[in-house]
């Protein structure tokens, strides 16, 4: 991959719907060029399914956690499979030094006690340790107002659900409702943080390097300019810059380098910051995605009755 294709997939990652003119014209690249690139990608097995999923902020206690630790496990094959049959987990990936990282969607807080033995238990991380990554407590305001999905709603983001870039007008035939309400409702989903429109994204099979770094803070650094740093300064190689609510001094940041002297000068510029305690570092080399109970309510609330 090159980083047109890294700028490509963040920013399908971030919103899978976007049209291939505007995708265009944000790359300065031509339509055609997008489409051919999209759709290498899609043939490499990188890109998979373009998805749409009711948002972790439309649950009103839902709660987004990263869990990590060294797995003890001399296979981890099996181990996978386990940790990939909680409702809650929806990625996990392999990293160097036998490290498995996990994300979960915790359906409320009071399920990370038992969410964090299950994975002590069958992923045999004796001392896993837990990010608050979201939770309805550190939600911008604007995403803790009560809104409401009507029927209708979930009824398209399930047409929408394993192929999110799906014409408006197909999703109007499917569900017999006009495409100008169709786009209307959509739009309003969109704008009051809804649905999730994404995508399942596999760098795994690439001969790239993904990287899981781990930024402490200086108390002294401003916190707020961490994320802003990352994302305009070393932008495409940062994917995406991660805030911990509970752990305030640590911003987890995946990073896409082609070469393994490309990842050392990024950690030696992370390093000459100023602003970070320690730069830690693992290499990630396989990954996971799993549904959860998040597929299982658009199941039962969006899928055509019988």
């Amino acid at each position: 991959m090159d980083k047109m294709d890294m700028i490509l997939i963040q920013l399908l990652l971030q919103n899978s719907r976007r049209p291939y003119r505007e995708l265009a014209d944000t790359l300065n690249l031509s339509v055609n060029a997008v489409h051919k690139r999209i759709q290498e990608l899609i043939k490499s097995g990188i890109l998979r399914t373009f998805t749409a999923k009711i948002n972790l902020s439309a649950f009103e206690k839902a709660v987004s956690v990263w869990v990590w630790g060294r797995s003890e496990a001399k296979s981890l094959d099996e181990i996978i499979t386990k940790l990939g049959k909680d409702s809650s987990t929806y990625w996990v990936t392999v990293a160097s030094g036998n490290i498995l990282y996990l994300g979960a969607n915790l359906q409320d807080i009071s399920k990370l006690d038992s969410y964090l033995a299950f994975v002590k238990k069958e992923g045999q991380i004796p001392d896993p340790t837990v990010a608050i990554i979201y939770s309805p407590v550190h939600a911008p305001s604007s995403l803790t107002s009560k809104r409401i999905l009507s029927s209708l709603d979930y009824r398209i983001i399930y047409s929408l659900h394993k192929n999110s870039r799906k014409r408006i007008t197909e999703v109007s035939e499917e569900i017999g409702v006009s495409a100008k309400t169709i786009q209307r409702r959509l739009s309003r989903m969109v704008d009051e943080s809804l649905i999730e429109l994404s995508m399942e994204f596999f760098p795994d099979v690439s001969n790239d390097l993904f990287t899981i770094f781990h930024l402490n803070l200086k108390a002294s650094a401003d916190r707020s300019k961490v994320s802003p740093l990352l994302i305009n300064k070393y932008s495409p190689n940062v994917v995406y810059p991660i805030s911990c609510s509970n752990l305030p001094n640590l911003f987890l940041c995946v990073v896409w380098t082609n070469t393994m002297k490309e990842l050392q000068d990024i950690r030696q510029c992370f390093e000459n910051e100023g602003i970070f305690v320690s730069v830690e570092l693992n290499v990630s080399y396989t990954g996971y995605i799993f549904d959860t109970w998040r597929d299982e309510v658009l199941q039962k609330k969006g899928s055509p009755p019988k």
